[in-house]
């Protein structure tokens, strides 16, 4: 799998330019562009940051399937926010919702 092509395939299935992309991973324009210009792996906390934009994790950004939904926008922002709370409130919060 070429990392770059699968960063490429996800941004545009979103309708985003490489902008877009940088602002919605917390990472710099500059960053971004450099990476996708030398067409070689990014850091590891880059490719965490471009799946958090996402909203998938690490292990769904190398499937292959081309049938792995990508969360809509009011997913992402559950789901990174749900992350970003203490595990006693994620856990408290699985409660209500069970």
């Amino acid at each position: 799998m070429n990392i770059i092509d699968r960063i490429n395939e996800l941004r545009l299935s979103r309708g985003w330019s490489v902008n877009n992309l940088a602002m919605e991973a917390g990472i710099t324009q500059s960053t971004l562009n450099s990476v996708m210009s030398r067409g070689t792996a990014p850091k590891i906390d880059t490719l965490q940051s471009v799946c958090n934009a996402f909203g998938i994790s690490l292990a769904q950004f190398f499937l292959e399937d081309e049938n792995m939904e990508l969360l809509n926008d009011s997913e992402r922002l559950l789901v990174n926010s749900f992350r970003k709370l203490p595990k006693d409130k994620q856990t408290a919060l699985l409660d209500l919702l069970a």
